[in-house]
């Protein structure tokens, strides 16, 4: 078997297996214990060449002057050199005490004599080192392997190469980042050394010191020239540029020659072996430097002076990598290049703007807003996930301000909320050049494919591709699906399994033996802890322990957890499982839910971390004991390995607008049955990046009533942030059939009242449900901007009616937008009140405290946002928010599961109903989520197909591979005939 060796920095030793492909003899890596930083170094200077072997070998003459000034004058160098390198490191450990640059020495063979003086420089300044020895004979897979692990490994700040000439490759030199690069063999650092620009890149350590002992010798530089000869690759080019551009001269020769018209006044042998200067070439008092080569035409200088006044350099170049990279560390302010729209008249379908538009490559976009390309993993040209390490690296940036869209009761006739946040963050970034987010929330395919269409806004202001956003997205849905449905497959195993087997059997299977020794695995480890068995070695449970260990005993008819379809099928609302006969007759009813309705879907969106994500994952409760015992994920053995089905689900989604400004689409719970907002970490993520003066503007489903209020009591109680500014939405047509307006038919045209001017539906509709979102809104404490959602049938004078009342009812602004139509030229004049609008102080308060009891949570909630006389509570609602106390789940906030349609539980009351009782007929909790669910009325949690279903308008191009017809949202249609949500959906 192969061996790799591995020397920790404590020196102790550890052998492990080779990998596959590490070559014969195997690979070595060391990580080397450095000395303190005030390590003493002495030098012995050298005259001449060095003795014979394999050691790489450099040496200087300068003319006539003894071996001792030689020294004397690199010792000066290598002092200066690593005095003010010292001195960057300490300015660095100053700004971050924690921070230890450490140096990759990736090498053929496991010659130490190279490892000697770089690792005596990095002693003396303060770095780490590592030496990663792979076989003489190593394979360009083997170098590039090696090279991917360091480059990703952020301790690493410099990356040298010292292997033969051959050994790399285009493709090797490519694969080294450039950041990382010390050495300055990359091609675009030695690019950016013939541009003269070093800003970024790296002066090769070897080419640093020659010139620095060039310029020890003859001062002033200018008209000095210096002879070249031998090798013509990229050190010598590198060595050429840095000449010049001290104002000597360079000349190049080659050993062929007999003699030179122009005697220099120094000499540089460029792997020139032993070979000897013809007196005839240079003039008295020349400096010779002789760069020779080892048996493997590695150009080095040896352990003498020069060799360590290049490490010296080399480790300069690790500190310089450093600092960079901890500037690149902070934030960046944005250069964000708009997109500019050419709107049309008519405006054409949204699926043709969308292809009209070409979106910014995401990996530019990121560039713009000022996210590092370690931060992102792109999922093709036009989307990527960011990654949750950009609020480490911006933790103490300042929060922008925070915007919430919410709108007014819906109805069939559509308010437009997508649309008005995406408008409105164009108007902020695309044309008053503020740092803005739009945060959204991932549609389901449910809806997309059955009646509602699209989400991704609508006209010109719209998030693109919409075809993308709108289908897969970056898979996050299928991730919770698949995460949910382990969880069911394992609740039915579990049981099938404690049915047909004794204890001793369970116990046996749950704790196999591996190789004659039984062990628990962690997550039986903290099952044990949580029923009070405080013991790790499985022989010394007893019988008891063994039996309440391994028997879940959960009762069938109190499972909670039902299985997920993203997809509209009322088919399978009710199921019967087990009929198969190997299911032993393990026969129950069960159903499935819509994939958003899932509680894996409301974790993702409360989730402010990874740890925090896995920890909701381990506590849901899939059901009851027979014993009345509530039973985990974590019970089931399965909640690590929902965290990692969801590792990547948890990451943002970064897209763009039509005009090129930045969208986060993440999670998608529906308002009605879960809390109906995208996710904490998307907000939180872009509340960092635009900046102190930036707005992120989030959007909350359905109207105020239900979605503003969960945004608030639920997500903000989760992420601890605060709003600066409510958007209200509205369209005037809404507000007609809240003012009293005929109902809408499917199918059928639109009654008069909704085309023509009727300032008298629209007064009633503004009196009533508008003034009492306002109202909502105020019981928070946060000023609240109405945004009049214009449609082409709009009247002036209905316009300016809304206005006007929406002012009078307490609004701090009221205006129309027209960004359908126009893009964020159609909403700057929101855009400029929300700006106004958060620059005011706010007084945001929660509703209740969440130490109230449940049922007084409930009732305030049902009078003070719904306006309800009371609540009625059902025998089982009653037995279950007793259960919920009992087990100490009474301080969770409240999520009220109950109808959009209306304030009421009443779908056809529209306006502000009153004298009502709010009938509450079950109550559920979500533990993982983090709140209790009461259901008021009738809530269905799997929509219905309807008899025309968008999919109809759907289809492929089999030759262009692009999709037909459209999924858009019936609500930005200029000719609106279908309600966009029936009784049979959510």
């Amino acid at each position: 078997m192969k061996l790799s060796i591995i020397r920790s920095a404590c020196g102790s030793l550890r052998i492990h297996p080779a990998r596959s492909g590490s070559g014969v003899h195997g690979l070595s890596r060391r990580c080397v214990p450095v000395g303190p930083a005030n390590s003493k170094l002495s030098l012995r200077p050298v005259s001449g060449t060095s003795g014979g072997g394999t050691n790489p070998k450099l040496a200087v003459n300068f003319g006539k002057h003894s071996p001792a000034s030689d020294g004397l004058q690199i010792d000066s160098s290598l002092r200066e050199v690593v005095q003010s390198t010292k001195e960057a490191m300490v300015a660095l450990q100053r700004r971050n005490p924690a921070i230890q640059p450490l140096l990759a020495i990736i090498q053929a063979g496991e010659d130490d004599s190279l490892l000697e003086f770089n690792k005596k420089m990095a002693g003396m300044i303060g770095l780490n080192l590592t030496q990663i020895c792979l076989a003489k004979e190593c394979s360009e897979d083997e170098i590039v392997e090696e090279v991917l692990k360091l480059n990703e490994d952020p301790r690493v700040r410099g990356i040298y190469l010292h292997l033969p000439p051959a050994a790399l490759t285009s493709r090797v030199l490519n694969t080294l980042r450039p950041d990382k690069d010390v050495d300055g063999i990359t091609d675009l650092n030695v690019g950016r050394l013939v541009r003269g620009d070093l800003s970024k890149g790296f002066v090769p350590p070897l080419a640093s010191a020659v010139l620095d002992l060039l310029e020890k010798h003859s001062a002033p530089l200018d008209g000095k020239t210096v002879l070249l000869v031998g090798d013509e690759g990229p050190f010598s080019m590198a060595l050429q540029c840095l000449i010049e551009r001290s104002g000597m001269v360079a000349l190049k020769n080659h050993w062929s020659s007999k003699s030179l018209q122009r005697k220099p006044d120094a000499v540089v042998l460029l792997g020139a072996g032993n070979m000897d200067v013809p007196s005839t070439w240079v003039r008295p008092g020349a400096a010779i430097i002789r760069c020779v080569t080892d048996e493997n035409d590695i150009e080095m200088p040896s352990k003498s002076g020069l060799g360590y006044l290049t490490a010296a350099y080399r480790t300069q170049n690790v500190v310089h990598s450093c600092s960079r990279w901890l500037q690149d560390q902070q934030y960046r302010p944005w250069s964000l290049r708009s997109l500019k729209l050419q709107p049309l008249t008519p405006v054409p379908s949204d699926i043709e703007i969308s292809r009209a538009q070409t979106p910014k490559p995401v990996n530019q976009l990121a560039e713009e807003i000022g996210l590092l390309p370690e931060e992102l993993e792109a999922y093709g040209r036009s989307k990527a996930k960011v990654r949750l390490s950009l609020l480490d690296r911006l933790n103490t940036q300042p929060d922008g301000k925070y915007v919430l869209v919410a709108g007014i009761t819906p109805t069939p006739l559509g308010e437009g909320k997508s649309t008005v946040t995406i408008g409105l963050v164009q108007a902020l970034s695309a044309q008053l050049k503020l740092n803005s987010f739009a945060c959204l929330r991932q549609p389901s395919q449910g809806p997309t494919f059955g009646v509602k269409g699209g989400a991704a806004g609508g006209g010109y202001a719209q998030v693109i591709p919409m075809e993308e956003f709108n289908l897969h997205l970056t898979g996050d849905i299928h991730a919770i699906t698949a995460a949910n449905n382990l969880v069911a497959a394992a609740i039915d195993a579990r049981m099938l399994h404690e049915t047909t087997q004794s204890d001793k059997a369970l116990f046996h299977r749950l704790v196999p033996s591996v190789n004659g020794v039984r062990r628990f695995s962690p997550i039986q480890i903290s099952r044990l802890r949580r029923l009070g068995i405080n013991k790790t070695d499985p022989a010394s449970l007893t019988p008891q322990e063994v039996s309440t260990f391994v028997r879940l005993d959960l009762d069938p008819s109190k499972i909670t957890w039902q299985r997920v379809l993203d997809t509209n099928d009322r088919f399978l609302r009710k199921i019967t499982v087990g009929q198969a006969s190997t299911e032993k007759g393990q026969i129950r009813e069960t159903g499935f839910d819509i994939a958003v309705a899932s509680e894996i879907m409301a974790i993702l969106a409360l989730a402010d971390s990874l740890e925090d994500m896995k920890n909701r994952l381990s506590r849901m409760v899939v059901g009851t004991s027979r014993s009345g015992q509530p039973v985990t994920a974590e019970d089931l053995g399965v909640s690590g390995a929902l965290a990692v089905l969801m590792k990547d689900a948890i990451k943002p989604t970064l897209m763009q607008t039509l005009e090129g400004t930045p969208v986060f689409v993440h999670a998608g719970p529906f308002a009605n049955i879960a809390h109906g907002n995208s996710s904490v970490l998307a907000d939180k993520l872009a509340l960092k990046l635009v900046g102190r003066d930036g707005f992120v503007v989030t959007e909350a489903g359905f109207g105020a009533d239900i979605g503003m209020e969960k945004f608030f009591n639920i997500k903000c109680q989760a992420s601890g942030l605060r709003p600066n500014v409510v958007v209200l939405v509205a369209t005037v047509r809404a507000l007609k059939m809240h003012g009293g307006g005929p109902n809408v038919s499917a199918g059928a045209p639109l009654p008069r009242e909704y085309i023509d001017e009727n300032l008298s539906l629209v007064a009633g509709g503004c009196h009533s449900n508008l003034r009492k979102q306002i109202q909502i809104a105020h019981l928070f404490g946060v000023p609240v901007v109405v945004a009049l959602n214009v449609f082409k049938t709009d009247t002036q004078a209905e316009i300016d009616q809304v206005c006007q009342i929406a002012k009078e009812c307490g609004a701090s602004d009221a205006v129309p937008c027209h960004h359908w139509a126009q893009g964020g030229r159609g909403s700057i004049e929101l855009a400029q009140a929300v700006k106004e609008a958060s620059s005011r102080p706010s007084d945001f308060k929660f509703l209740y405290h969440k130490e109230m009891p449940i049922v007084e949570k409930i009732r305030t909630i049902a009078q003070r946002v719904y306006g309800a006389d009371d609540i009625e509570l059902s025998p089982e609602a009653e037995a279950k928010i007793d259960y919920y106390n009992q087990q100490g789940y009474g301080s969770l906030p409240i999520c009220m599961a109950k109808t959009h349609l209306s304030l009421s539980h009443m779908p056809d009351k529209k306006g502000v109903p009153t004298g009502f009782v709010l009938p509450i007929r079950d109550v559920r909790a979500s533990i993982g989520a983090g709140f209790i669910y009461p259901l008021v009325g009738t809530m269905s949690t799997m929509p219905g197909l309807p008899t025309r279903p968008c999919f109809y308008d759907i289809d492929l191009d089999p030759v262009t591979e692009e999709i037909t017809g459209s999924s858009e949202h019936p609500t930005l249609k200029k000719n609106i005939q279908d309600p966009p949500l029936f009784p049979d959906t959510f």
